[in-house]
Formats: C-alpha cells, structure tokens, sequence
C-alpha cells in the first residue's frame, strides 16, 4: 500500500499514439524503438532546417530591399525579379 503523498498518484507507462491507437513504448521492440528515434531525429533535422529557411529568406528579402535601394534609378517596373 502508498502512503501520502504518493496514495493519489498511479505510476503510467510512457505510450505512444499512432494511428488513433495507443503503445506502450516499453513494451515495443527494439525495431521499433529504433524507428520511433529516427523518426524523432528527422522531426528535429526538419524543424532545424524550416528555421535554417526562415533565416534565409529573412535575408534574401533584406538583399533584395539593398540592391532595390543602391540601383540607379530608371524609368518602367519597381518590381526585381530573379530567375
């Protein structure tokens, strides 16, 4: 028997939720496992380089606005477009 203040809180397994079907993750094997961290890896590989992304196209745009100011000026579009 737990005794306060332990008595109200019941130890869970971590689990997983894949596919509206819930795991616990103790009790995958080891393939699994190994799946589940290259999966987690990929997740943080991706999300480093959305934000990598983000950074570039912050500076592509403040390039841009740079050259936009240092051309000379001539008569027709405002508009830069690179190809």
């Amino acid at each position: 028997m737990l005794t306060a203040p332990y008595a109200d809180k019941v130890t869970k397994m971590p689990t997983i939720k894949i596919d509206n079907k819930e795991y616990d993750l103790d009790t995958l094997s080891d393939e699994c496992k190994a799946q589940l961290a290259s999966i987690q890896f990929v997740e943080q590989e991706l999300a480093r380089l959305q934000a990598k992304a983000a950074v570039l196209q912050t500076a592509k745009a403040a390039y841009l606005q740079a050259l936009q100011k240092s051309l000379p000026v001539l008569g027709g579009s405002d508009t830069i477009k690179l190809s």
